[in-house]
């Protein structure tokens, strides 16, 4: 059997210069998902910590609170989740000293 998989791209070369929410994602029909964030272009010192957040409807929001991903500077980082429930995003913290950071934010799901 064929497992059905699909990969959507949440932010896409997008610069940050505060905290901030991806949009969330509908994955309910997924049995595991995968985050792959990966910062572009950073100032020195600068990085990043995204906490994967599940929801049962889309409004209210709880952090996961298996996949931190911490990252300074330039790079790209991953976790993966399972039982997670229904919807999917990110909460993303800029570190360090806080300077924009450009992102890509891939979400990877899987049957």
């Amino acid at each position: 059997m064929l497992r059905r998989s699909f990969t959507a791209v949440l932010e896409k070369g997008v610069t940050f210069d505060a905290d901030f929410e991806t949009e969330p994602y509908e994955a309910g029909w997924a049995r595991e998902a995968r985050w792959f964030v990966q910062v572009l272009q950073a100032d020195r010192g600068s990085g990043l910590v995204a906490v994967p957040q599940i929801s049962p409807d889309g409004a209210a929001w709880c952090d996961e609170g298996s996949g931190r991903m911490s990252l300074v500077g330039s790079g790209m980082v991953s976790a993966g989740l399972l039982g997670f429930g229904s919807w999917l995003r990110l909460r993303v913290r800029l570190t360090g000293t806080r300077g924009p950071v450009t992102v890509l934010i891939h979400l990877a799901l899987k049957e």
